[in-house]
Formats: structure tokens, sequence, C-alpha cells
């Protein structure tokens, strides 16, 4: 395996993480999704099952450590389990960010056979009305039956909690409950301004007290219970973490379900398209796009004008991205 290490993300032959978003389609329409997935909301021309095994296979050549997997529903994808066992079987570790509803005893069965696998799950309440009404064509008592069948088979999933108004207060008795379920981590952080979120961002997302007070709740109970699992809170809003990427990309490429690489998902630039180009070149794009100006400008304007977090859900050519990043 080539050696990658390096200071920065230009020394690296290869990504560290592929994230690929294999559909957009979901069985949910949550109030908070960045991604805009529904039941209807499957892009036009994702991915071919052929063309996806042959990115996973690209994956394995090119020794990715890492492979996450999101959407829209990623389990939903019929030939996701066969992306799984290429991948698995190259020796690339898997990441399934899941709303839990497809994990019966098979589905868990078959993730546990595969090298410590990490499962996010996400529950956004601590009852049934709270939870649904944060993810419309959700089910909460789904999401303990999954958690359930993978602590039974020896996985600890990690729950993922996005605060909104409506569940905000939910959150300590959520961390409360993935420790009697027997997860490995409660993950959450401030709810982020895409896609459907954005729609109604104002009358959402808690304020900036709000979900202070809810992180300060969290931490307490986290240290009063002698911190029986990993508490991960992310740290920034998207307005900081696009600045932050720009001055220190990760080494990771970005997969939407069309086969577009995008440099980060709040963001619309495309720099590589995987119908027309191999993951290794894919790569070398990415690298040289995080340098382009044109970026830098937008990312730069995004905190005085968020308006511009609309077109995160866009995937801009190279050739358009300084008329239309102006």
């Amino acid at each position: 395996m080539t050696d990658r290490r390096g200071a920065s993300v230009s020394e690296y032959e290869a990504p560290l993480f592929l994230a690929w978003q294999l559909t957009n389609r979901c069985t949910a329409r949550c109030l908070h999704c960045c991604e805009e997935s529904g039941p209807d909301k499957a892009w036009k021309a994702e991915l071919s099952r052929e063309e996806a095994l042959s990115l996973a296979r690209q994956a394995v050549k090119l020794s990715i450590p890492y492979a996450a997997f999101g959407g829209g529903e990623p389990l939903g994808v019929p030939h996701v389990w066969e992306i799984f066992d290429i991948l698995h079987a190259g020796g690339t570790r898997l990441k399934i960010e899941t709303n839990g509803l497809l994990i019966d005893d098979a589905a868990a069965e078959r993730l546990s056979g595969y090298a410590e696998p990490c499962v996010q799950i996400s529950l956004d309440g601590a009852s049934p009305a709270v939870h649904e009404s944060v993810r419309p064509g959700g089910d909460f008592r789904g999401v303990l039956c999954a958690v359930d069948a993978l602590v039974r088979r020896g996985i600890k999933p990690e729950l993922v909690f996005v605060p909104t108004r409506r569940n905000l207060a939910d959150a300590p008795a959520v961390y409360q409950a993935a420790v009697r379920m027997g997860a490995r981590a409660f993950v959450t952080g401030p709810m982020m301004r895409l896609g459907r979120a954005a729609e109604e961002y104002e009358l959402l997302a808690p304020s900036a007290e709000e979900w202070f007070l809810c992180v300060s709740a969290l931490k307490a109970l986290h240290q009063k219970l002698g911190e029986p699992i990993a508490l991960s809170i992310y740290p920034w809003d998207i307005a900081e973490e696009c600045r932050v990427r720009l001055q220190s990309p990760q080494a990771m490429m970005l997969v939407v379900p069309d086969g577009k690489v995008k440099l980060l998902n709040a963001l619309p630039f495309a720099c590589a398209d995987l119908r027309e180009q191999s993951l290794k070149e894919a790569w070398q794009a990415y690298r040289k796009a995080w340098k382009h100006p044109a970026v830098a400008e937008f990312i730069a304007r995004i905190p005085k004008d968020l308006s511009l977090l609309k077109h995160a859900n866009e995937t801009w050519p190279p050739e358009s991205w300084s008329e239309r990043a102006a």
C-alpha cells in the first residue's frame, strides 16, 4: 500500500475517505434534510449498477481506507450489498448513514460479516410523536428495532440527532436512550442551512442561545453518567465549515448520485464526472479545484449572503465556475 502520509491534501495520492451518496431517494421527507431527499427525489441519472460496481473496484485499486454511504437512503439501492462486498473484500472499511428502517435481522446479520462497520442511525426524538414530526415518513419503533438487531450481533451503532425547535428538548433523553440501547456514540451538531432545512430555517432552527444551552446540558449529562459512550458534537455551522475546509481541504472525495465529484455538500462546485473520468483522475481534479479563485470568492461571500447556500445541491461544471460564482 502506497504511503500517503503528508501535511496537506495535495500530498495524498488518493482519498483517505470516499463519501458516496448512492441515491437521493429516501422513504422519509425529513424537515432538516440537507439533500432534499424523499420517496420521489431520486436524481434522473443516478449511477447504474455497473457504473457503481466499477467505482467500487476503482476505490479498492486505489487502496482507499474508508468509504461512507449516505443519500437519500443508501440501503434502499438494490446493488448496495454488492458494493459493500467489493469494498470489504478489498480492505476498505465501511460507514453507513441510514434511517435504520431497512435494517432487519437479515441485514444486521450481513453487516456483522464486515470488519467493524460504522453504522449511523438517525433518532430525532425520544418518542414516536417527536421523532416522526421531524421526520415525516419515519418510524420511531423501526429505529429501535434496527438498533436492537445490530447490538445483538455485536455492532454498536452511532445515534445521530439533528436539533430543531421541535425536538431540542428531547436531546438529553435521546442521549440516555443511546446509552441504554448500547450505542457507541451520540452524534449531533447545529442544524445546517442546506437543502430542505434551508426552506424554513428561521422557523425550524434553534437560536444560538438555545443550541448553547442544549450542548451544555448534554455535556453535563455525559459527565454525570460517567461518560458511558462517546459524545460527538460538531463544532461549526455551514459557513464556518466552508471557511475551514478552504484553508485545509480534507483528503475526502464526495460523490453525488449521478457520479459527479463535489468539493463539499454545501458548495455547488463539481470538479469531475466519474462517468467520464477515472477515480484517480477525479482526485487530481479535486485537489486542484480547491485552489480555484471562484471557490475562495464564493466561500468568502457566504457569511454576508446566506442565499448562496440555495445552490448547495447543484453541480456546476468547472467551465462555468467563474461566471456563476461572480
